[in-house]
């Protein structure tokens, strides 16, 4: 995300602070909130309403899409070799994807935890070089095993993720990933989870 989409999420949070202390105007307050605040405390509270309230809903975008339905926008640096800048982290995990992908995946993650469900990450992009030592590793799924072919990763675009998934959370996911963009795309992987634009 560059300057400008950061500029416009801290313009979308004020606005929603805003919006959020009009609606409080009049509004009966909490003895315990006020009494026991501390100073920046409040600000804080609304805050996160604010990014709560963004994260329950789906990051929604058109992008131009090759012929073998990659953005455009990737398919020029090639599978596997994406520039850091065009990756973001997902949450407060070492994990990163492509930067929609990213937003997206928040999103729904902060939608399961108000459903009551919790859901992990346990991979996401892979370079090249990454995608050579998991085939190695873990064999190419064509022969039985659970790597992709190196340079063909739905990882090395940045579009998919490996979740920790527990029979709730996955019950979830199959239900409400599509929301959200996921998709569960690769039979005797219920955790690999591609992001389609």
């Amino acid at each position: 995300m560059g300057i400008e989409g950061v500029t416009g999420r801290i313009s979308d949070i004020q606005s929603r602070i805003i919006a959020l202390q009009t609606q409080q105007t009049g509004a009966a307050r909490k003895t315990t909130s006020t009494t026991n605040a501390t100073p920046g405390s409040e600000f804080a509270s609304y805050l996160n309403d604010a990014v709560a309230t963004q994260n329950t809903t789906a990051v929604k975008k058109d992008y131009k899409l090759n012929s073998k339905g990659i953005p455009e926008e990737l398919a020029k640096y090639g599978n596997g070799k994406i520039p850091s800048n065009e990756l973001v982290q997902v949450g407060n995990t070492g994990h990163k994807l492509w930067a929609p992908a990213a937003e997206s995946l928040n999103t729904m993650i902060a939608a399961a935890k108000k459903d009551g469900v919790t859901i992990g990450i346990t991979d996401s992009y892979r370079s090249y070089d990454e995608q050579v030592d998991v085939a190695r590793r873990k064999g190419l799924y064509s022969q039985g095993g659970l790597a992709a072919k190196p340079g063909t990763s739905e990882h090395g675009w940045g579009m998919a993720t490996d979740l920790d998934l527990n029979a709730k959370a996955l019950s979830w996911m199959r239900k409400h990933g599509s929301e959200y963009g996921f998709d569960e795309n690769t039979p005797r992987e219920s955790w690999h989870w591609a992001y389609k634009p």
